[in-house]
Order: C-alpha cells, then sequence, then structure tokens
C-alpha cells in the first residue's frame, strides 16, 4: 500500500478555531484529511492492540504553536509514520487500519449514512443495480453485487470491484482496485463521470480458472471478461484463432472459449496505456502488460519487440512521484499533475543486478500487481485458498476531528450517528469543519 501526505491544509471548527489538516493519499489517490490528534489516537489503539515494539516512532506533540517549519517537519515524519505503517500487512490489513481510513473519507467528505442506488458492470456493459448504503465498504458491496447475480459465496473471493475510465474512443483504463478502507459509493462520487465501477477476477493464478468453470455464474463473469479482453486487444491471437474463437462465441460455447484463450499471450494479464521507460535504452515507448508471474514490456516502434521480467527475479521496487498541486480543493475533481516512476531491481544474470525505470501515471497500480502478485505466490506456497468474505463483528473508537469519539463497527460504520430523518426529510448537524487555505509542498 502506498501512503502519502504531500500537503496540507488549514481548517476551521464550529467554534472558529484553526487547526491544520493533514491530506493523506493512498495509492496515488486523495482519500482524506485528518487531524494531527486523531492520527495520534489510532497510534494509541494501535498500541493496546499489537504493542508498542511492533508499532513505528510516532511523531511526538509540541506544548507551543508550530512553526512553518515544525508544521513541514511534522508533515513529513507523519508521512514516514503512516509509509512503514502501510508496508506491514499485519497492520494495515487490520480492522482498526480499515476501520479508521473508512471513517475519515466519510467524515471528510461529510457523506451521510443513506441507502441509494449504486451501478456496478460486468466487463460486458451487463449493469447490476443494487441497493447500498452510501458507507458501505468494497467488501461489503462486492458481496451484494455477487448475490445479486447468484454468485456462490465461496467464490466471492476470486473477484474484485475494480474503478475502470472509459474514454471517447470507446478504449478502457484500469485506474484501480477498490480497497475495504473505501465506500466505493463515497470513491466513485468524487470521480468524473466517464468512469464506472466493474466486476474483474482478481487472481492471478489461472489454475482458479478450472475451479470456478464447475459453477455457471463464475464461469460466465470469466466469459465476459475473456471475450471483452480479446475484443479490446488485450489477450493477442493470430487471425486463425480468432475465427476459432468466434465460432464458439457464436455456439455458446463458454466453457470452450475460455479453454482455447487460456493458451493465448496475455491472457490473465492487466494491460497499461502506453508508457516510458530507461530500458533498453532512455526514452523508450513501451506497453507494459502485469501477469502470469512477469512484467512484460513490448517496444513500440517499426518493429514490436518484448522484453519479460519475472516477478521471482525481482529484488524489490519503489515508487518516486513528483507532485506539483496548485491550490486545488482536498475532495476537488480537478486533475492533479503527477509523475510517477515505477523503478525495479531486476537479477539480469548471476551477481548483475540492473535498475530499470518506467514512467506512468499508472506506476502505482503497477506498483500493486506486482505486490498481489507475490503476495499470492507466497498464499499459494503455503495451500491456502482465497479467504471468503467474512462479518466483522468487533467495533472500535473513531476520534473526529472536533475531538468527540465514536464506537463504530465495520459492518455498521457511521461516524454521523446522530443524523435523523423524520418525514421523508433528513436533518444534518452542520459541518464541522471547512476549509480556509491550503498549504502546497513540491516533493519528490
Amino acid at each position: 500500500m502506498h501512503f502519502s501526505i504531500p500537503d496540507t491544509q488549514q481548517l476551521t471548527d464550529a467554534n472558529g478555531s484553526t487547526f491544520m489538516g493533514y491530506n493523506i493519499h493512498i495509492n496515488g489517490v486523495f482519500h482524506c484529511t485528518v487531524r494531527y490528534r486523531q492520527l495520534h489516537n489510532l497510534h494509541e489503539q494501535l498500541k493496546k492492540e499489537f504493542g508498542n515494539d511492533h508499532l513505528p516512532h510516532f511523531p511526538p506533540k509540541k506544548l507551543l504553536p508550530l512553526t512553518d517549519g515544525q508544521l513541514e517537519e511534522r508533515r513529513s515524519l507523519l508521512e514516514k509514520y503512516i509509509q512503514i505503517i502501510g508496508q506491514d500487512s499485519k497492520l494495515v490489513s487490520s480492522d482498526l487500519i480499515t476501520g479508521f481510513l473508512l471513517s475519515a473519507q466519510q467524515e471528510t467528505t461529510n457523506e451521510r449514512k443513506q441507502e441509494l442506488k449504486l451501478d456496478i458492470y460486468t466487463m460486458n456493459n451487463y449493469q447490476i443495480s443494487l441497493r447500498v448504503l452510501s458507507t458501505d465498504r468494497t467488501e461489503q458491496v462486492l458481496a451484494k453485487a455477487c448475490k445479486h447475480i447468484n454468485l456462490p459465496l465461496e467464490y466471492t473471493s476470486y473477484f474484485a470491484l475494480f474503478l475502470i475510465k472509459k474514454e471517447e474512443n470507446g478504449d478502457i483504463v484500469i485506474l484501480r482496485k477498490l480497497q475495504d478502507f473505501e465506500s466505493p459509493y463515497i470513491s466513485y462520487k468524487s470521480v468524473h463521470e466517464s468512469n464506472r465501477i466493474v466486476i474483474r477476477k482478481s487472481y492471478w493464478d489461472n489454475d482458479y480458472d478450472l475451479e470456478l468453470m464447475t459453477d455457471p455464474i463464475a464461469l460466465n463473469l470469466l466469459y465476459t471478461q475473456t471475450v471483452s479482453d480479446i475484443e479490446r486487444g488485450w489477450i493477442l491471437c493470430m487471425k486463425e484463432v480468432k475465427s476459432q474463437l468466434a465460432h464458439l462465441q457464436a455456439r455458446l460455447s463458454k466453457r470452450e472459449y475460455i479453454e482455447l484463450a487460456r493458451t493465448l499471450k496475455y491472457y490473465g494479464y492487466i494491460q497499461f496505456v502506453p508508457c516510458y521507460c530507461d530500458y533498453p535504452k532512455p526514452k523508450t515507448k513501451v506497453l507494459v502488460a502485469i501477469g502470469g508471474q512477469e512484467l512484460s514490456l513490448r517496444l513500440i516502434g517499426q518493429v514490436v519487440k518484448e522484453g519479460s521480467f519475472k516477478v521471482t527475479r525481482m529484488r524489490c521496487w519503489r515508487i518516486t512521484a513528483t507532485h506539483n498541486k496548485q491550490n486545488i480543493a482536498a475532495h476537488s475533481t480537478a486533475s492533479i499533475t503527477s509523475n510517477l516512476e515505477l523503478s525495479f531491481e531486476y537479477l539480469m544474470s548471476k551477481d548483475n543486478l540492473q535498475w530499470i525505470t518506467i514512467s506512468s501515471e499508472q506506476a502505482i497500480l503497477m506498483s500493486g500487481c506486482l505486490q498481489s502478485m507475490v503476495d499470492q505466490l507466497l498464499v499459494k506456497r503455503n495451500g491456502i485458498k482465497p479467504k471468503p468474505i467474512e462479518q466483522h463483528k468487533g467495533q472500535w473508537s473513531y476520534m473526529k476531528r472536533d475531538g468527540s469519539s465514536h464506537l463504530i463497527s465495520l459492518d455498521d460504520p457511521d461516524v454521523y450517528p446522530e443524523t435523523s430523518s423524520t418525514n421523508g426529510e433528513t436533518t444534518y448537524p452542520s459541518s464541522p469543519a471547512r476549509s480556509l487555505s491550503r498549504i502546497t509542498h513540491l516533493r519528490v
């Protein structure tokens, strides 16, 4: 998980007092704005659950008002703190972190809990219209979508919700996989209308196909995704094979269609938009695809050449981001100029490690794909199957910006329990804070 706090903003509470808000970005996308004391309260709860020895150092409190230099130092230290948390799979996947981020997103957007319609799509544009709560987290919405189409519960965890962008020419760009610490409704509401939420398979090991194809609903989901990927050129096939696939599609021979597609290059891969790489030479234009335990580079030119980099030979990788934000409101839909780079150290040959850098707006998605691929390799090596979606019955305390605390559970999160509804009209308390100004930083 890639966390950052690239900037801050000054807010004012209901009493007219000002305070500093820290803008948390997750996987390259703005998620929430929180106060120092909210993060400190989270740290104290993490200490009780995991022990102080398992946590990074938290920036200490200050008795006197902070100078500009001290504010910048605190921002940097808080960023380092959450980045270390994000690198610990046990901590970042805990109910405490998930609940805190989910609640902070709701408070930041001032979204009240309400039932509403949310549309989820399959890859062939079939619309699944759901009744959800605005505060439902991703797993809850995914479970409702799968129940709506009668997918057996044990297969739900093999799929995930993705946010995609549909270009004017009909092309699709996968923006990111929705995570359980966010509300799909709130996340979707904050993006452009041309975006939509789709359901796609979430695993990299194509052997899982064999089990899923025994169920007619799971088979249909795999089939529609495979047809879409072939039509868009994400899966490569020769003219003769395309003719065979078209024949199978006309006969609705879904299983046979998938079995043939499974033999093709880039089946089960995620494709990315054209970008630039410094391999084999600087400023080389490439097409990146990730899947099959590798990152594939196709060099774009008169002759298409391909390079394959096995994830098991990558020693490490990192994301570098330079943000340039010019007074954009924290939850604005305005675009942010951002140069992102994914660099990985690769074992080219014995005792020969080489850094390779890809410059792409999808660099963080690429990094997430590599990480999930490694995680799934380790899970399979230990003989563990994907876990089914579970209910979370525990509670935790969420401190709001105004200092008040609320007991909240993951299965029923709501930071505004005082909201009431009378005669069909909803009454809300006044918003706890409004933006006054924004302090920006140029950061590498």
